[in-house]
């Protein structure tokens, strides 16, 4: 299982990358993808959208099951990714680059509370 580096990741099992433009991309783990199996249906947040830490902002099902994707920190949400509503498949194929949507974080003090590479491997071993 790939659990890159350079992300930060919510017990939950959302990745987060903190972006030079300021903005945080948002998207489920490996981890996550290959519980839920085979995903065949996405839906986003509204852009714009004021969003709390942990709260539940989108959407994925597979063949078995629906899944809350909760949101790792608080913000607003400027941008959302429409290829993977027209093709979930591709967070199956690849999870890190198959982002859900993209925030501005609103404290970045939230940031402690997500898990380090390492801490996450430890958390879904």
């Amino acid at each position: 299982m790939t659990i890159p580096a350079t992300l930060l990741y919510s017990e939950t099992h959302q990745w987060a990358r903190f972006d030079d433009d300021g903005l945080v991309t948002v998207g489920i783990t490996h981890f996550a993808q290959s519980t839920l199996g085979d995903l065949v249906y996405v839906e986003l947040p509204a852009i714009g959208r004021q969003v709390k830490q942990q709260e539940a902002v989108a959407l994925v099902e597979s063949v078995k099951s629906a899944s809350d994707v909760n949101c790792p920190l608080s913000g607003e949400i400027v941008e959302t990714n429409p290829a993977v509503v027209d093709n979930p498949e591709a967070i199956n194929d690849t999870p890190y680059e198959a982002w859900l949507f993209r925030l501005r974080p609103s404290d970045l003090a939230e940031r402690a509370a997500l898990l380090d590479a390492a801490a996450y491997e430890k958390a879904v071993a």
